[in-house]
């Protein structure tokens, strides 16, 4: 199955403690149905000192669910994603405008 949302996409976050936040996707994990996304769902992790970094409470993004993301559209407005064959080419594009991606 095509993959409705990829790295590099502009994403809303439409459930959860960052509700109506956006972010760009970092990396998505499709056996699990993650991505982590920049500056959404941050959690401390504590960190030894190592020789390259400083240790102590670090901020990271852990991965949050596809279901609570969805792709921001032209209009800044969140829109769902689906696929049509442009010649034969299939390509993604947003549901509320009708703008390939």
């Amino acid at each position: 199955m095509a993959a409705k949302l990829k790295k590099g996409d502009t994403v809303i976050v439409l459930a959860g403690k960052d509700k109506g936040k956006e972010g760009t996707i970092s990396s998505v994990d499709p056996k699990s149905g993650k991505a982590i996304v920049d500056g959404i769902n941050i959690a401390i992790r504590a960190t030894r000192q190592s020789q390259e970094s400083q240790g102590g409470r670090i901020p990271k993004a852990m991965p949050i669910d596809l279901s609570n993301l969805a792709m921001k559209d032209a209009n800044g407005k969140p829109t769902r994603v689906g696929f049509k064959m442009d010649g034969d080419k299939k390509v993604r594009f947003a549901k509320t405008t009708g703008d390939v991606i």
